[in-house]
C-alpha cells in the first residue's frame, strides 16, 4: 500500500508540473506583442520637388531592384535645390521586384494610419519640411508636403518611412519616429545652391 501511495504522489506531481508549464507558456504567448503585418518590400523611392509658383519639377530617385542587401543600388541621385526657395514635395514608392511593378504608394495611402515619412536635413539649416497630409487620427503621413531651403550649403537629406502597424489591435502610431520599424532609411546627398 505504501508503494501505491508513492506512485500516486509521483503521478500527481508530474501532472501538476506539466499543467503548470502549459499554463505558464500559454500566458506568455498572450502578452507577446504581435504586429498586424510585415514591412513592405521597397525597391524604388522617387522624391519630386516642384518649385512653388512654377511647373518646374525635379525628380530624385533611389533604386535597388533586388531590395535591401544583395546587389548595390543601381541609382542613388544627389538632391540639388535652389537656396531660399519653397517647393511642393511628393514621394512615390515602388516594389519593382514584382511583375507588374507594385506601386506601394497606394498601399501607404490606404494604410496611412500605419505609416510615417520623416524628412531630416543635416545640417538642419539646409531644408525644413512641413507635412501636407494627415491620417485619420490627425498624425502626419508625409506623402505630400512643402520644403523650404535655406542658405547655400551641402549635407544630407535623410528620408525614412516608418512602418507603425497596430500591436495586438492597438494603434501605436503617435506622430513620432519611435514606434515601428523602417521600411526605408535613405541618406541622399543634399546640395543647396
Amino acid at each position: 500500500m505504501h508503494q501505491l501511495h508513492k506512485k500516486h504522489i509521483m503521478y500527481t506531481g508530474w501532472v501538476l508540473a506539466i499543467g503548470s508549464l502549459l499554463l505558464l507558456n500559454g500566458c506568455k504567448k498572450a502578452t507577446d506583442p504581435q504586429p498586424a503585418d510585415e514591412n513592405e518590400l521597397i525597391t524604388t523611392v522617387t522624391l519630386r520637388f516642384t518649385q512653388q509658383g512654377t511647373t518646374n519639377t525635379q525628380a530624385f530617385s533611389y533604386q535597388d531592384k533586388d531590395g535591401d542587401g544583395g546587389a548595390a543600388p543601381t541609382k542613388f541621385d544627389a538632391v540639388t535645390l535652389t537656396a531660399n526657395t519653397s517647393y511642393s514635395v511628393t514621394v512615390e514608392v515602388l516594389d519593382e521586384s514584382k511583375t507588374p511593378t507594385d506601386n506601394v504608394t497606394n498601399e501607404i495611402k490606404a494604410k496611412q494610419d500605419e505609416h510615417l515619412f520623416l524628412y531630416t536635413a543635416s545640417p538642419t539649416t539646409l531644408l525644413t519640411y512641413t507635412y501636407g497630409d494627415l491620417d485619420s487620427r490627425n498624425f502626419p503621413v508625409g506623402l505630400t508636403g512643402t520644403a523650404r531651403t535655406g542658405a547655400a550649403g551641402t549635407g544630407q537629406l535623410t528620408v525614412r518611412l516608418r512602418h507603425q502597424p497596430p500591436i495586438n489591435g492597438v494603434a501605436v502610431k503617435n506622430g513620432t519616429s519611435a514606434p515601428g520599424s523602417d521600411d526605408v532609411n535613405l541618406n541622399f546627398t543634399l546640395t543647396v545652391k
